[in-house]
């Protein structure tokens, strides 16, 4: 059988990304195809650093301008170099030239640096597509579905609207049709009816309307936050949907952080990341874990 072809992304440079692709290549290549977009010249300068060799059938798709590595560092000519090596992984995807993209960690501030809009991966998908891209994080034991992402946290509650948020779990429903999936409250104690916030009346609102028309129950809640990731809680959930970036996101990486991955649903490509950032502090010193990254992979080829 032929192996799926996935397009690499590989992040910024002055970062962790490269040298996990270049450690993980060998088995990677067992399980697809993978195509690098990079340019030798980066591909040649990356590997200098890092003091390994580049492997024979590593396979690159030559992108962006090259630029001076400054290891560790927050630079504008990184940031736009991420970006370029991202629009010719979904490039490649569009024209089906590859089945899949995986995306290594970009920096946001990076990429403000270059003058560029986007808040990060999905961000860009969804102005890209113009389609209301779902960014989902987890592993097998446990994902957690963000209905906020990159906002500040005074924005959250105003952003929580019965329409919008309705969409939201139909447009989950299309990805994930079967598993029951808990709703977050945001309040504390999911607002006791209301003694502690309104969002919550919303929230169940939009639940009650969206598993109407679905046709089951399968979005559960308003549940409280502090009780749905004890282990009592998870043995009946697999996914959650959580109303704020943190919210969601600091149980799962306290649980899993090297297991996680990100997913972008509700698009027309399938896209699947790493789930942690550029980790600046241990660039090209050989120490960066491979785990989230070969994950990712392994998700992307589950979506094809």
């Amino acid at each position: 059988m032929k192996k799926p072809r996935i397009a690499i992304s590989v992040g910024d440079l002055n970062g962790v990304g490269i040298e996990i692709a270049l450690k993980s290549h060998t088995e990677v290549c067992k399980i697809c195809e993978p195509i690098y977009c990079i340019s030798e010249t980066m591909l040649k300068a990356a590997t200098t650093l890092l003091k390994v060799e580049i492997p024979k059938d590593f396979q690159i798709y030559s992108v962006g301008t090259d630029f001076e590595i400054k290891v560790g560092i927050v630079s504008k000519d990184a940031g736009i170099y991420s970006y370029d090596s991202f629009m010719g992984a979904i490039q490649l995807c569009e024209a089906k030239k590859t089945d899949a993209v995986v995306t290594m960690p970009i920096h946001k501030e990076a990429w403000m640096l270059a003058g560029l809009e986007y808040k990060g991966h999905t961000d860009l998908l969804r102005k890209h597509f113009q389609q209301e891209a779902i960014m989902m994080l987890g592993c097998p034991e446990m994902f957690v579905a963000l209905f906020t992402e990159h906002i500040p946290l005074s924005q959250v509650a105003p952003s929580i609207q019965y329409k919008k948020l309705k969409q939201f779990f139909l447009d989950l429903h299309q990805d994930i049709h079967e598993e029951k999936i808990a709703v977050l409250g945001l309040n504390p104690h999911a607002g006791d009816n209301g003694v502690l916030g309104q969002e919550e009346l919303i929230i169940t609102k939009a639940i009650k309307s969206a598993n109407k028309k679905i046709g089951f129950e399968q979005f559960i809640g308003p549940i409280v936050p502090d009780v749905a990731f004890t282990p009592h809680f998870r043995k009946g959930f697999h996914y959650y949907v959580a109303m704020y970036h943190d919210q969601g996101l600091a149980p799962l990486k306290a649980l899993y952080f090297d297991e996680s991955v990100n997913i972008s649903l509700n698009l027309p490509i399938i896209r699947t990341s790493v789930d942690h950032g550029t980790a600046f502090d241990i660039a090209y010193q050989g120490k960066a874990k491979t785990l989230s990254y070969l994950n990712a992979i392994k998700s992307a080829i589950s979506f094809i």
